[in-house]
Protein backbone atom coordinates (compact mmCIF):
# COMPACT_ATOMS: atom_id res chain seq x y z
CA UNK A 1 0.00 0.00 0.00
CA UNK A 2 2.95 2.45 0.89
CA UNK A 3 4.77 1.59 -2.31
CA UNK A 4 1.14 2.82 -4.22
CA UNK A 5 0.93 5.79 -2.28
CA UNK A 6 4.49 6.52 -3.22
CA UNK A 7 3.97 6.17 -6.50
CA UNK A 8 1.17 7.94 -7.33
CA UNK A 9 2.44 10.82 -5.22
CA UNK A 10 5.66 10.30 -7.65
CA UNK A 11 3.30 10.36 -10.71
CA UNK A 12 1.63 13.39 -9.14
CA UNK A 13 4.51 15.41 -8.75
CA UNK A 14 5.96 14.38 -12.76
CA UNK A 15 2.52 15.59 -13.76
CA UNK A 16 2.87 18.72 -11.93
CA UNK A 17 6.50 19.29 -13.34
CA UNK A 18 5.68 18.60 -16.37
CA UNK A 19 2.59 20.44 -16.47
CA UNK A 20 4.59 23.87 -14.95
CA UNK A 21 7.01 22.73 -17.47
CA UNK A 22 4.73 22.96 -20.70
CA UNK A 23 3.07 26.49 -19.26
CA UNK A 24 6.80 27.85 -18.73
CA UNK A 25 7.20 27.04 -22.32
CA UNK A 26 4.39 28.28 -23.84
CA UNK A 27 4.32 31.42 -21.66
CA UNK A 28 7.90 32.48 -23.47
CA UNK A 29 7.03 31.29 -26.74
CA UNK A 30 8.12 34.95 -28.81
CA UNK A 31 6.12 36.17 -31.66
CA UNK A 32 7.09 38.93 -33.77
CA UNK A 33 4.54 39.59 -36.80
CA UNK A 34 6.05 41.83 -39.69
CA UNK A 35 3.50 44.52 -39.25
CA UNK A 36 1.82 46.30 -36.23
CA UNK A 37 -1.93 45.70 -37.17
CA UNK A 38 -3.43 42.11 -37.69
CA UNK A 39 -6.70 40.86 -39.46
CA UNK A 40 -8.23 37.56 -37.57
CA UNK A 41 -10.59 36.36 -39.61
CA UNK A 42 -13.92 34.60 -39.42
CA UNK A 43 -13.78 31.24 -38.64
CA UNK A 44 -10.48 31.41 -36.85
CA UNK A 45 -8.80 29.69 -33.82
CA UNK A 46 -5.97 29.42 -31.46
CA UNK A 47 -5.37 26.24 -33.43
CA UNK A 48 -5.67 27.66 -36.67
CA UNK A 49 -3.56 30.75 -36.35
CA UNK A 50 -0.81 28.71 -35.14
CA UNK A 51 -0.44 26.58 -37.96
CA UNK A 52 -0.93 29.78 -39.99
CA UNK A 53 2.50 31.02 -38.74
CA UNK A 54 3.90 28.09 -38.83
CA UNK A 55 3.76 27.61 -42.27
CA UNK A 56 4.87 31.48 -42.24
CA UNK A 57 8.16 30.12 -40.77
CA UNK A 58 7.21 32.88 -37.55
CA UNK A 59 6.55 29.77 -35.56
CA UNK A 60 8.07 25.67 -35.28
CA UNK A 61 6.00 22.73 -35.42
CA UNK A 62 7.17 22.35 -31.57
CA UNK A 63 5.84 25.80 -30.83
CA UNK A 64 2.35 24.63 -32.10
CA UNK A 65 3.00 21.08 -30.55
CA UNK A 66 3.11 22.14 -27.23
CA UNK A 67 0.24 24.77 -27.49
CA UNK A 68 -2.03 22.24 -29.18
CA UNK A 69 -1.26 20.36 -25.79
CA UNK A 70 -1.67 23.48 -23.57
CA UNK A 71 -5.21 24.48 -24.84
CA UNK A 72 -6.24 20.43 -24.44
CA UNK A 73 -5.73 21.39 -20.69
CA UNK A 74 -7.62 25.11 -21.46
CA UNK A 75 -9.69 24.78 -23.54
CA UNK A 76 -11.96 28.06 -22.84
CA UNK A 77 -8.34 30.10 -24.47
CA UNK A 78 -8.81 28.12 -27.40
CA UNK A 79 -11.16 30.94 -29.07
CA UNK A 80 -10.31 33.97 -31.07
CA UNK A 81 -12.63 36.99 -32.10
CA UNK A 82 -12.93 38.20 -35.67
CA UNK A 83 -11.90 41.46 -35.95
CA UNK A 84 -8.35 43.83 -36.96
CA UNK A 85 -5.72 44.09 -34.00
CA UNK A 86 -2.89 46.50 -33.09
CA UNK A 87 0.27 44.44 -31.93
CA UNK A 88 2.78 46.04 -29.58
CA UNK A 89 6.75 45.79 -30.88
CA UNK A 90 7.29 42.63 -29.06
CA UNK A 91 4.49 40.03 -27.85
CA UNK A 92 4.31 36.41 -26.48
CA UNK A 93 2.08 33.27 -28.15
CA UNK A 94 0.12 33.50 -25.54
CA UNK A 95 -0.35 37.62 -25.03
CA UNK A 96 -1.11 37.90 -28.71
CA UNK A 97 -3.83 35.10 -28.21
CA UNK A 98 -5.21 36.89 -25.58
CA UNK A 99 -5.61 40.05 -27.34
CA UNK A 100 -7.27 38.13 -30.43
CA UNK A 101 -9.94 36.60 -27.23
CA UNK A 102 -10.47 39.65 -25.77
CA UNK A 103 -11.77 41.47 -29.04
CA UNK A 104 -10.20 44.73 -28.41
CA UNK A 105 -9.92 45.57 -31.79
CA UNK A 106 -7.84 48.60 -33.08
CA UNK A 107 -8.90 52.13 -32.93
CA UNK A 108 -8.11 54.42 -36.08
CA UNK A 109 -8.29 58.03 -36.09
CA UNK A 110 -9.54 60.80 -38.49
CA UNK A 111 -9.16 64.20 -37.84
CA UNK A 112 -11.55 66.88 -39.62
CA UNK A 113 -9.65 70.39 -39.82
CA UNK A 114 -11.04 73.81 -38.94
CA UNK A 115 -10.72 75.87 -41.82
CA UNK A 116 -11.20 73.17 -44.48
CA UNK A 117 -13.99 72.87 -46.67
CA UNK A 118 -16.43 69.78 -47.05
CA UNK A 119 -14.84 68.90 -49.75
CA UNK A 120 -11.21 68.38 -48.53
CA UNK A 121 -12.61 66.67 -45.74
CA UNK A 122 -14.70 64.01 -48.08
CA UNK A 123 -11.13 63.39 -49.63
CA UNK A 124 -9.27 62.90 -45.54
CA UNK A 125 -12.37 60.49 -44.96
CA UNK A 126 -11.90 58.56 -48.55
CA UNK A 127 -8.48 57.95 -47.69
CA UNK A 128 -9.19 56.99 -44.23
CA UNK A 129 -7.62 53.21 -43.47
CA UNK A 130 -9.94 50.71 -42.98
CA UNK A 131 -12.83 52.20 -43.24
CA UNK A 132 -16.04 51.09 -45.79
CA UNK A 133 -16.39 54.07 -48.03
CA UNK A 134 -20.41 54.29 -48.37
CA UNK A 135 -20.50 57.98 -48.70
CA UNK A 136 -18.86 59.83 -51.63
CA UNK A 137 -20.40 63.62 -52.45
CA UNK A 138 -21.21 66.28 -50.51
CA UNK A 139 -24.69 65.99 -51.37
CA UNK A 140 -25.34 62.83 -49.91
CA UNK A 141 -23.76 65.05 -46.57
CA UNK A 142 -26.01 67.83 -46.52
CA UNK A 143 -28.81 64.47 -47.21
CA UNK A 144 -27.76 62.94 -44.07
CA UNK A 145 -28.42 66.33 -42.09
CA UNK A 146 -31.10 66.24 -39.62
CA UNK A 147 -31.48 69.91 -39.26
CA UNK A 148 -33.58 71.09 -36.20
CA UNK A 149 -36.84 72.48 -38.03
CA UNK A 150 -37.09 75.41 -34.85
CA UNK A 151 -34.08 76.55 -36.49
CA UNK A 152 -35.75 78.05 -39.61
CA UNK A 153 -33.75 78.31 -42.92
CA UNK A 154 -32.06 75.29 -43.51
CA UNK A 155 -28.48 74.88 -45.11
CA UNK A 156 -28.04 75.93 -48.37
CA UNK A 157 -25.11 73.21 -49.00
CA UNK A 158 -23.07 70.70 -47.04
CA UNK A 159 -20.31 73.47 -46.41
CA UNK A 160 -19.31 73.34 -42.42
CA UNK A 161 -22.16 70.29 -41.81
CA UNK A 162 -19.35 68.75 -40.17
CA UNK A 163 -17.42 69.93 -36.64
CA UNK A 164 -13.51 69.22 -36.89
CA UNK A 165 -12.12 67.14 -34.42
CA UNK A 166 -10.76 63.82 -34.10
CA UNK A 167 -12.99 60.97 -34.37
CA UNK A 168 -11.94 57.03 -33.46
CA UNK A 169 -13.62 54.33 -35.15
CA UNK A 170 -12.27 50.35 -35.68
CA UNK A 171 -11.57 48.94 -38.71
CA UNK A 172 -14.93 48.12 -41.27
CA UNK A 173 -16.89 51.31 -39.50
CA UNK A 174 -18.88 53.06 -42.06
CA UNK A 175 -17.90 56.66 -43.83
CA UNK A 176 -21.56 57.27 -43.16
CA UNK A 177 -21.58 56.24 -39.22
CA UNK A 178 -18.78 58.85 -38.90
CA UNK A 179 -20.34 61.30 -40.97
CA UNK A 180 -23.55 61.73 -38.35
CA UNK A 181 -21.23 61.52 -35.89
CA UNK A 182 -19.02 64.85 -36.94
CA UNK A 183 -22.73 66.04 -38.21
CA UNK A 184 -24.24 65.38 -34.29
CA UNK A 185 -21.35 66.97 -32.81
CA UNK A 186 -21.72 70.41 -35.10
CA UNK A 187 -25.03 70.55 -34.31
CA UNK A 188 -24.65 70.03 -30.79
CA UNK A 189 -21.49 73.10 -30.61
CA UNK A 190 -23.58 75.04 -32.60
CA UNK A 191 -27.11 74.77 -30.33
CA UNK A 192 -25.02 75.81 -27.23
CA UNK A 193 -23.08 78.73 -29.43
CA UNK A 194 -26.39 79.75 -30.00
CA UNK A 195 -28.11 79.77 -26.66
CA UNK A 196 -24.83 81.81 -25.52
CA UNK A 197 -25.44 84.58 -27.64
CA UNK A 198 -25.58 87.72 -27.07
CA UNK A 199 -29.16 89.59 -27.56
CA UNK A 200 -28.30 91.77 -29.71
CA UNK A 201 -26.41 90.55 -32.47
CA UNK A 202 -27.52 90.91 -36.18
CA UNK A 203 -28.32 87.48 -36.55
CA UNK A 204 -31.74 85.95 -36.70
CA UNK A 205 -30.47 82.12 -36.95
CA UNK A 206 -28.50 80.05 -35.70
CA UNK A 207 -27.39 79.46 -39.72
CA UNK A 208 -26.43 82.35 -39.59
CA UNK A 209 -24.04 82.22 -37.05
CA UNK A 210 -22.48 79.26 -38.65
CA UNK A 211 -21.84 80.78 -41.74
CA UNK A 212 -20.20 84.17 -39.38
CA UNK A 213 -18.20 82.11 -37.51
CA UNK A 214 -16.52 80.40 -40.62
CA UNK A 215 -15.61 83.83 -41.84
CA UNK A 216 -13.65 84.14 -38.66
CA UNK A 217 -12.22 80.43 -38.62
CA UNK A 218 -10.84 81.75 -42.53
CA UNK A 219 -9.69 85.14 -41.56
CA UNK A 220 -7.82 84.20 -37.95
CA UNK A 221 -6.01 81.77 -36.57
CA UNK A 222 -4.95 82.93 -33.78
CA UNK A 223 -7.58 82.29 -30.76
CA UNK A 224 -6.81 85.41 -28.61
CA UNK A 225 -8.16 88.44 -31.51
CA UNK A 226 -11.33 85.94 -32.67
CA UNK A 227 -13.56 88.10 -30.69
CA UNK A 228 -12.27 90.98 -31.94
CA UNK A 229 -12.28 89.60 -36.04
CA UNK A 230 -16.22 88.79 -34.88
CA UNK A 231 -16.87 92.13 -33.39
CA UNK A 232 -15.46 94.20 -36.74
CA UNK A 233 -17.84 91.94 -38.83
CA UNK A 234 -20.63 92.37 -35.89
CA UNK A 235 -19.94 96.15 -36.08
CA UNK A 236 -20.39 96.10 -40.11
CA UNK A 237 -23.81 94.35 -39.83
CA UNK A 238 -24.84 96.79 -37.62
CA UNK A 239 -24.15 99.96 -39.98
CA UNK A 240 -25.00 97.76 -43.21
CA UNK A 241 -21.56 98.02 -44.53
CA UNK A 242 -20.46 95.47 -46.59
CA UNK A 243 -17.78 92.81 -44.87
CA UNK A 244 -15.62 93.20 -47.52
CA UNK A 245 -13.59 89.73 -46.72
CA UNK A 246 -11.61 88.00 -48.84
CA UNK A 247 -12.36 84.38 -47.89
CA UNK A 248 -15.73 84.77 -48.84
CA UNK A 249 -14.53 85.86 -52.34
CA UNK A 250 -11.85 83.21 -52.79
CA UNK A 251 -14.64 80.52 -51.47
CA UNK A 252 -16.71 81.74 -54.87
CA UNK A 253 -13.96 81.62 -57.49
CA UNK A 254 -13.59 78.71 -59.72
CA UNK A 255 -10.03 78.61 -60.48
CA UNK A 256 -8.22 80.71 -57.59
CA UNK A 257 -4.93 81.09 -58.43
CA UNK A 258 -2.85 81.94 -54.86
CA UNK A 259 -3.42 85.55 -55.50
CA UNK A 260 -6.59 87.71 -55.18
CA UNK A 261 -6.99 90.41 -58.16
CA UNK A 262 -9.35 93.17 -58.21
CA UNK A 263 -11.01 91.36 -61.18
CA UNK A 264 -11.89 88.59 -58.37
CA UNK A 265 -12.87 91.46 -55.99
CA UNK A 266 -15.36 92.52 -58.60
CA UNK A 267 -16.91 89.27 -59.41
CA UNK A 268 -20.53 88.91 -58.81
CA UNK A 269 -20.65 85.47 -57.53
CA UNK A 270 -22.58 85.27 -54.61
CA UNK A 271 -20.03 84.79 -52.10
CA UNK A 272 -18.26 88.10 -52.69
CA UNK A 273 -18.90 90.38 -49.94
CA UNK A 274 -17.24 93.30 -51.84
CA UNK A 275 -20.15 92.88 -54.12
CA UNK A 276 -23.18 92.04 -51.78
CA UNK A 277 -24.52 93.34 -48.68
CA UNK A 278 -24.65 91.02 -45.75
CA UNK A 279 -23.53 87.79 -45.01
CA UNK A 280 -22.75 85.35 -47.92
CA UNK A 281 -25.67 82.27 -48.95
CA UNK A 282 -23.79 79.81 -46.95
CA UNK A 283 -20.94 79.30 -44.50
CA UNK A 284 -16.97 78.63 -46.87
CA UNK A 285 -15.60 76.07 -44.07
CA UNK A 286 -15.56 73.98 -41.34
CA UNK A 287 -15.91 75.82 -38.02
CA UNK A 288 -14.11 74.81 -34.81
CA UNK A 289 -15.50 76.02 -31.06
CA UNK A 290 -13.43 78.63 -30.38
CA UNK A 291 -14.87 80.70 -33.74
CA UNK A 292 -18.27 79.74 -33.13
CA UNK A 293 -18.39 81.12 -29.44
CA UNK A 294 -16.78 84.82 -30.84
CA UNK A 295 -19.28 84.74 -33.25
CA UNK A 296 -21.83 84.53 -30.97
CA UNK A 297 -19.94 86.64 -27.76
CA UNK A 298 -17.85 89.42 -30.39
CA UNK A 299 -16.07 91.69 -28.18
CA UNK A 300 -17.76 94.84 -27.96
CA UNK A 301 -15.54 97.65 -29.38
CA UNK A 302 -15.80 100.16 -32.23
CA UNK A 303 -13.65 98.22 -35.01
CA UNK A 304 -14.24 98.18 -38.07
CA UNK A 305 -11.04 97.32 -39.91
CA UNK A 306 -8.10 95.26 -40.03
CA UNK A 307 -5.01 94.11 -42.22
CA UNK A 308 -3.05 90.92 -41.79
CA UNK A 309 0.41 92.09 -40.22
CA UNK A 310 2.06 89.16 -41.67
CA UNK A 311 2.82 87.10 -38.86
CA UNK A 312 -0.34 85.34 -38.03
CA UNK A 313 -2.31 88.38 -35.94
CA UNK A 314 -3.79 91.36 -37.12
CA UNK A 315 -4.07 95.29 -36.90
CA UNK A 316 -7.50 96.57 -35.90
CA UNK A 317 -8.39 99.99 -36.61
CA UNK A 318 -11.92 102.39 -36.07
CA UNK A 319 -11.60 104.23 -38.73
CA UNK A 320 -10.88 104.31 -42.54
CA UNK A 321 -8.01 106.69 -42.45
CA UNK A 322 -6.37 104.67 -39.25
CA UNK A 323 -6.88 101.29 -41.45
CA UNK A 324 -5.70 103.18 -44.83
CA UNK A 325 -2.28 103.70 -42.35
CA UNK A 326 -2.02 99.79 -41.69
CA UNK A 327 -2.24 98.59 -45.06
CA UNK A 328 0.56 101.14 -45.69
CA UNK A 329 2.72 100.11 -43.20
CA UNK A 330 1.86 96.07 -43.34
CA UNK A 331 0.94 95.68 -46.63
CA UNK A 332 2.20 98.48 -49.18
CA UNK A 333 5.57 98.54 -47.02
CA UNK A 334 6.57 94.72 -47.17
CA UNK A 335 6.58 94.91 -51.28
CA UNK A 336 8.64 98.35 -51.48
Amino acid sequence: MLKLIRLGFIVALLLGVSYYALVRYIQQIPLQLPDDIYTVTAGSSAASLCRQWQQQQQLTSTNCLGLKLYLRLHPAQAGVKQGVYRLSGEQTLLQLLALFRSGKEAQFALTLIEGETVQQSLKRITQARYLTQDLHTAEEVQAMLQWPPEWGETPVNAEALLYPDTYYYTANSSARELVQRAQHALLNELAQAWEQRQGDLPLQTPYQLLILASIIEKESSYPPEKTMVASVFVNRLRKNMRLQTDPTVIYGLENFNGNITRTDLNNPHPYNTYRHFGLPPGPISLVGKASLLAAAQPAETDLYYFVSKGDGTHQFSSTLEQHNSAVKKYILGSKL
